[in-house]
């Protein structure tokens, strides 16, 4: 069972959207040879829990497998049962946090406010995503990290190579990272998977341990 320490010690999370089961073995295998091992595969992709069961069959316990864009408890019901092992929700909604965690997983809804953000975190939520962050920084999550220092926070929207490293100094445990990462309209040749290793490299190789 994969916990909160596990997924802080991938604290960059590729969110892949679009993906096919054509392509979806190659991506995981360039960010995974680039030193990324965890991925977010989001909910409205076409046949997301093939997409999953892909994933997780392939790399069992290599690559930490998470569902991304899960609004509902019936979709987070889905994608467990592919093989997902965390939740994650652009808002807060908390029956998709009930059903997380009545299988045993991790759960990772979406908030702004610090209302909302202990409000899931008072709901059983493991780490709670900061979305959108970029729209006011990181000192906005510095602020939140003074009265909420026990609350474990993902950020995800507007991260990139550039503010990465802030992000991690104010208070984040864990970055999303989607579009800057992972271009889906490139992953159609070998050029492209050369390409997304390369990407991932200049990533990990940014963080400060």
């Amino acid at each position: 069972m994969v916990s909160v320490y596990d997924l802080k010690q991938n604290p960059i999370v590729s969110v892949i959207r679009n993906a096919t089961e054509d392509n979806i073995l190659k991506t995981v295998q360039a960010l995974k040879d680039g030193g990324i091992n965890a991925v977010e595969l989001t909910a409205e992709t076409k046949g997301i829990t093939r997409i999953i069961e892909k994933v997780a069959n392939e790399f069992e316990s290599d690559v930490l497998v998470g569902a991304g864009t899960v609004l509902d408890g019936e979709t987070a019901k889905e994608v467990i049962s592919a093989g997902a092992e965390f939740v994650v929700s652009p808002t807060l909604n908390t029956e998709t946090i009930k059903m997380t965690k009545r299988y045993g997983k991790l759960s990772i809804p979406g908030a702004f406010t610090p209302t909302e953000i202990l409000t899931a975190y008072e709901h059983g939520a493991d780490m709670v995503k900061v979305f959108p962050a970029g729209t006011l920084g990181p000192n906005f999550i510095k602020n939140l990290k003074g009265p909420l220092p026990q609350i474990p926070l993902m950020v995800t929207g507007g991260i990139n190579l550039e503010n990465m490293n802030e992000y991690f100094e104010c208070g984040s445990e864990i970055v999303g990272i989607g579009s800057e990462l992972v271009n889906s309209n490139l992953l159609n040749g070998e050029g492209g998977f050369t390409e997304l290793k390369k990407r991932a490299m200049l990533f990990t190789s940014q963080l400060k341990g």
